[in-house]
């Protein structure tokens, strides 16, 4: 199947790079592929939305129905204590924790919106069809292949085989969210991450909760920081009220801990059990639970963005402003400004060659200098709660992000875990079943799906690395940082064993991060599998 421009994902990203296209040009052939069963079912945010992208795509978005029913009311920052919460007073609140303006929204349910606007102007979705190979024509991208279906786990076809198919683009757009399996293909065929920081990670893991009406304060944005991680630890929590009584709660950890006993998710749990959490969820029902990677690096870890015959937007690249706590805004820009490069491109008869029109759009826009102020954010935040609380407070109040330094980030996150026996192991408190939940009760709500005969997902380029590193000198720390239970090492006559049960996989890419030798590889799994998110 030939087209103008092919875009993996259908995400902010890639749908307002479709939906631009289209503004351009109605002439442009575009599709979409999404490997959810549905536009939506893998898009899991916070989330508060900053709208100023999308008014810049669809100016006339609230006539058109976009599900932005929530403007925020209230912002509110707690330190917390094991037992008590300190708030800070609103006049010493940083700009970005400011979200005056802003909306508490569903990205699901926006996503699901703007993917309804891009159909109506023409563009062709495929959703539960996963993007598994990158084709190339000499050096030059020329299109993807989707992965073949019905494979059974001895690698023969299957009764229901269909085969993949190729589709070829004059451009390829990359939109596959954060740690894309293709994206990362793409940095190390081009080097494009020569010159770059490395790219750092936090998890982000979410419930949405409905909680009591007199717990229920539409608009009301709560962002926390201390307990229960340790001061040296990088992490906070949210509080979004949304409508309809529902609350999404959530509880991000920078990847780049050394302790490998702890656990993001039971983290997470424990959270939860805080006097100032605990009075807002008891009584409460949880509806839905998630997980996905967060690339945090900012400004000093994007790549470069364009390569022969495609480009690098949104996530993939590592549009996410970490001190907002946001990043569909820029997703949608950064997905803009790739389409107007393609369109004037297409316009002139060109395809194939570097969009070199869109990195210099980008330095030239608002995404650049926004992304610019906040670079300090998250190396200052690596450097421990006081000390980093103290310096983001000066460098975004005092010196509003113009410092005439730029910090740099010390390492990729799998580099700084630390041998097991430098710790004592955590002891996380059982869940209660009324506020904390265990892992698999938690990834049945997430509607988590895959078909069980197909060859796994989740490769290891090492058999013996599990056991003869990862247990031996780590205490197994995938059994931990995964939040679906993936990953558990099970105890036979002779020698214990690395089990993978990947059918639990919410797509959440940590163990592609986090594993201390990259021994684990992600890869796309048949379309269609993986979480089914009503909401998130």
């Amino acid at each position: 199947m030939q087209y103008d421009v092919v875009i993996v994902g259908a995400g902010p990203a890639g749908l307002a790079a479709a939906i631009r296209l289209k503004q351009r040009s109605a002439a442009l052939s575009v599709c979409v592929l999404e490997k959810g069963s549905e536009v939506g079912a893998h898009i899991l945010s916070g989330a508060v939305f900053d709208p100023r992208a999308l008014d810049e795509l669809l100016p006339d978005w609230k006539e058109k129905g976009a599900p932005l029913h929530t403007p925020v009311s209230e912002d509110c920052f707690l330190f917390l204590g094991e037992k008590g919460a300190f708030r800070t007073p609103s006049l010493l609140l940083p700009a970005c924790f400011r979200n005056h303006g802003n909306y508490v929204i569903s990205l699901g349910n926006l996503t699901r919106w703007l993917a309804r606007q891009a159909e109506a102007a023409g563009v062709e979705i495929f959703p539960g069809f996963a993007a598994a190979e990158i084709l190339f024509d000499n050096n030059v991208v020329k299109g993807v292949a989707t992965g073949d279906m019905g494979i059974g786990k001895n690698g023969e076809k299957t009764a229901g085989f269909q085969p993949g198919m190729e589709l070829h683009g004059r451009y390829s757009f990359f939109a596959e969210g954060c740690r894309g399996h293709l994206g990362k293909q793409l940095e190390t065929h081009y080097g494009l991450r020569q010159g770059a920081d490395p790219q750092v990670y936090g998890i982000g893991l979410k419930e949405l909760w409905e909680v009591k009406p007199e717990q229920h304060r539409p608009g009301l944005v709560v962002h926390t920081a201390g307990w229960p991680l340790d001061r040296a630890t990088y992490g906070g929590s949210f509080l979004y009220h949304m409508e309809n009584r529902q609350v999404a709660v959530g509880f991000v950890v920078g990847l780049g801990y050394a302790n490998p006993y702890l656990s993001p998710y039971e983290e997470f749990q424990r959270f939860k059990t805080h006097p100032r959490i605990r009075t807002v969820l008891e009584g409460g029902k949880r509806l839905c639970y998630g997980a996905r990677a967060i690339a945090a690096g900012g400004l000093q870890s994007l790549p470069k963005l364009v390569f022969p015959g495609g480009a690098l937007i949104g996530d993939d690249a590592g549009f996410l402003n970490a001190s907002r706590i946001k990043g569909s805004h820029c997703a949608i820009k950064s997905g803009m400004l790739a389409a107007d490069a393609a369109a004037d491109a297409l316009q002139a008869g060109r395809g194939g060659d570097e969009l070199a029109a869109y990195p210099q759009a980008w330095r030239a826009s608002w995404l650049y200098d926004e992304l610019y102020r906040a670079r300090n954010f998250k190396p200052w935040m690596s450097k421990g709660l006081y000390t980093g609380a103290l310096m983001v407070g000066i460098d975004q109040t005092l010196l509003r992000g113009r410092a005439p330094w730029t910090l740099h980030h010390k390492g990729p996150d799998h580099d700084q875990l630390r041998p097991a026996s430098e710790f004592s192991p955590i002891s996380y408190p059982k869940p209660d079943g009324i506020l904390s939940f265990d892992r698999l009760s938690s990834v049945f709500i997430s509607n988590t799906n895959h078909n069980e005969d197909q060859p796994g997902h989740l490769k290891l380029k090492n058999d013996t690395i599990p056991v003869q590193v990862n247990l031996e000198r780590y205490a197994g720390p995938e059994s931990r940082y995964c939040p679906a239970a993936v990953y558990e090492f099970v105890e036979l006559e002779t020698a214990p064993r690395l089990q993978i049960n990947a059918q639990n996989c919410v797509h959440c890419k940590t163990c592609d991060i986090k594993d201390p030798r990259q021994n684990i590889v992600w890869v796309a799994p048949e379309g269609g599998g993986g979480p089914n998110y009503p909401n998130m």
